[in-house]
């Protein structure tokens, strides 16, 4: 049945091509418009000047430019998103508003209100998957129920892609969008400041489908094939840095699966192809975790764990305080808080090492470091940070066992060997060489003058000792009654 008219909501997939829900969209609509919605409801919580909403703002507007390329337009709104919807539903008279499937609780109270207020006002709000392969119940066990463990799920995954190869097929726009409704005259995209936004002095570079397409060429060209090696060493720039591009859906990720199958089906994707293709499923798997298990927000997967009794009171505080600020006296920790800081960016393994401190060796409840990363990732995505904490805490599924225990002087020495990424933000030690780098605590007297480093002035000493940090933490998590072993 043909729509006179439809509004297609773009939220996460703010790109033209490859797109389900646009699709569908100009295959059943006569007058299709595009809108973007600035929700208070996130908005509200972050400063003015949040990069993340930056980039966002800068990806909405290349939309809008690519859409008036085809005769189309795009209405962006600042408000409530389901009453902002309705209202422009209303006003331009759309049988039906398309958007794409997401997966977090708040979000899905929030369609599941906008599909009311248009159901009441006789009109209809279709989803479609887009931002996954495999979502929600269509990867299970062979007993009928969901995952809890990664790699049986992984295989399960690729068993079902090997199946369904038309899961990568793209949803085809460009052919069809002669449905786009033309702009009205003098209609234009409101500017960041009418929207009540500020510019970042210090944004995310590349958004948008033009900056997405351009770190994933980067990536295929000169990374991808070391990747499985390199991707641990933060100093390197070996990761894809396609992570934000995947959050806010810059590009879609059936192209990145069919090009990685691609690859390691020719044989040119050298052994990072698979490693890459594994984190996307990890991905898959954390989204089908919340979807199902929507109490991790706030509880542990593992139910048990919540007895765990995390330190709490001004001494916690003020660990928790040193470690968000990067002085915890532990060169990796320090840096890598410094870089989240600066830049919004951190490395995979230093969010294992930097989850596990706080954790195991500061005794601070991993929801509290789970909401500091979520204001201040650029990628920040609730399942998969909800799933990466919960794994360094030992309270999720296939979490890291609770009586292994990050040593963080050991991972510093084996992950910047050469001290190049703590040298980077922590300049104040740069006159140090070897292990005295990696603890200074532990240099002698004469590599500290010579250096000029003073500690307790220049750069603090260990707000704790990792051992006896590592004996309390074994008791705390003995409420399990499990055998205490540190791997």
């Amino acid at each position: 049945m043909t729509s006179r008219n439809s509004l297609v909501w773009f939220r996460r997939d703010l790109r033209l091509d490859d797109h389900a829900a646009l699709h569908h969209a100009l295959q059943s609509s006569r007058r299709v418009v595009g809108v973007f919605v600035f929700d208070t409801d996130l908005l509200d919580g972050l400063p003015a000047d949040d990069r993340r909403v930056q980039f966002i703002y800068e990806s909405v507007r290349e939309l809008d430019a690519c859409l008036r390329t085809y005769g189309g337009y795009l209405i962006v709104r600042r408000g409530r998103a389901a009453q902002e919807i309705a209202a422009l539903a209303d006003e331009l008279d759309a049988e039906s508003v398309f958007a794409n499937h997401d997966y977090e609780p708040a979000a899905i109270a929030r369609d599941r209100a906008v599909a009311q207020l248009l159901r009441q006002a006789g009109r209809s709000l279709q989803t479609f998957k887009d931002q996954v392969i495999f979502e929600k119940d269509e990867v299970l066990t062979l007993a009928g129920g969901p995952f809890s463990v990664f790699t049986p799920y992984k295989n399960a995954w690729l068993k079902r892609l090997a199946a369904e190869p038309e899961a990568l097929r793209p949803f085809e726009t460009l052919p069809h969008l002669a449905a786009l409704a033309p702009p009205p005259p003098g209609h234009a995209l409101p500017a960041m400041e009418a929207l009540g936004l500020r510019p970042n002095a210090d944004p995310i570079p590349g958004p948008g489908m033009a900056g997405a397409q351009a770190a994933l060429d980067a990536f295929l060209a000169g990374r991808l094939a070391d990747y499985d090696s390199a991707r641990d060493f933060p100093a390197r720039d070996a990761t894809s840095r396609l992570s934000v591009h995947l959050r806010f859906g810059t590009l879609p990720v059936r192209l990145l699966v069919r090009t990685l199958r691609e690859r390691i089906a020719a044989g040119t994707g050298g052994p990072g192809a698979p490693a890459w293709l594994s984190e996307l499923i990890w991905r898959e798997f954390y989204m089908m975790i919340l979807f199902r298990n929507p109490r991790v927000v706030t509880q542990s997967f593992k139910l048990a764990f919540d007895a765990v009794a995390w330190d709490e009171g001004l001494d916690a505080d003020a660990l928790f305080a040193a470690w968000c600020e990067g002085r915890t006296g532990y060169p990796l920790v320090d840096a890598a808080m410094l870089q989240l800081n600066r830049t919004g960016f951190m490395h995979n393994r230093l969010r294992m090492v930097t989850a596990s401190f706080l954790t195991k060796d500061l005794g601070v409840d991993w929801r509290r470091g789970e909401r500091y990363f979520a204001a201040r990732l650029n990628d920040y995505e609730l399942s998969s940070n909800n799933g990466g904490w919960q794994w360094a805490a030992s309270t999720g599924c296939d979490a890291q066992p609770w009586f292994r225990i990050f040593n963080p002087v050991t991972q510093s020495r084996r992950f910047d060997p050469d001290g190049a990424f703590i040298r980077q933000y922590l300049p104040q030690l740069a006159g140090l060489d070897g292990a005295a780098l990696h603890a200074p605590w532990l240099a002698k007297a004469a590599a500290l003058e010579k250096a000029g480093v003073v500690l307790g002035r220049d750069y603090p000493l260990p707000i704790v000792d990792h051992e006896q940090a590592r004996v309390k933490t074994l008791a705390r998590f003995g409420v399990l009654k499990k055998e205490k072993v540190e791997e």
